[in-house]
């Protein structure tokens, strides 16, 4: 297993996550209790509850959003790096990726 950093907005606490290949950001979040992140519809796009902010540096490591992502990301107020964690699917290469905690209390 590799690892990424969640950044807690509140206190900017790191918190290092391990993940398997092929899993989503949202899903190592969830696994590993990341404050602020949900996952409430599983993954299906249909709530925000894993919006994350990417840090520029990984950012081009990914796709595009997807139409229905772009649509979604309006809806929860994006910013700069914001991304639905749940369409983020990490492999070794994204091992070190730092992102930002954009949704719910933590």
């Amino acid at each position: 297993m590799t690892e990424i950093t969640f950044i807690t907005p509140s206190d900017g606490a790191e918190r290092p996550v391990s993940f398997a290949e092929g899993e989503s950001v949202m899903q190592a979040a969830v696994n590993s209790d990341v404050p602020g992140i949900e996952g409430e519809c599983g993954g299906e796009m249909n709530c925000g509850t894993c919006h994350v902010l990417v840090d520029a540096s990984w950012r081009e490591r990914f796709e595009a959003p997807s139409w229905d992502e772009d649509v979604m990301l309006d809806i929860v107020e994006r910013e700069p790096g914001s991304r639905l964690g749940c369409q983020l699917k990490l492999q070794r290469a994204h091992a070190g990726l730092v992102v930002t905690v954009a949704t719910g209390e933590d």
